[in-house]
């Protein structure tokens, strides 16, 4: 059996920034659990695109929406909203924004290993 561990986000493992949005990371159990913070204005096509060089985000993420309303548009043109409350698993190929005035906070359980990396 593995060790117990308890981490925080108010002291994530890493952080990072990018245009109306921050990526806090922890690593616990093996695995890694990101928290996004995204603010009004914030889409991934102008945020997060020029540093993925990619047409659509390729990152699958299973998470559980904290606050705020996010818009999603998957590459086949289906769309849909994620509500506080929800959960959601977001296959490759989408892009997202924040719809309304209150930031967006999502915990991800997958997919953010390399999301808005510059390494």
């Amino acid at each position: 059996m593995g060790k117990t561990e308890l981490k925080s986000f108010g002291k994530p493992d890493e952080v990072r920034e990018f245009p109306k949005g921050r990526l806090e990371l922890i690593k616990i159990g093996g695995v890694i659990v990101g928290r996004a913070v995204l603010e009004p204005g914030w889409r991934w096509a102008t945020s997060v695109q020029p540093i993925a060089k990619t047409k659509s985000c390729e990152a699958p993420h299973f998470q559980y929406h904290v606050s705020g309303m996010l818009r999603v548009r998957m590459d086949d043109g289906s769309e849909f909203d994620c509500r506080p409350g929800d959960v959601s698993f977001l296959s490759s190929g989408h892009d997202a924004w924040v719809v309304g005035d209150e930031p967006v906070v999502i915990v991800d359980f997958q997919g953010m290993v390399d999301y808005a990396s510059t390494r």
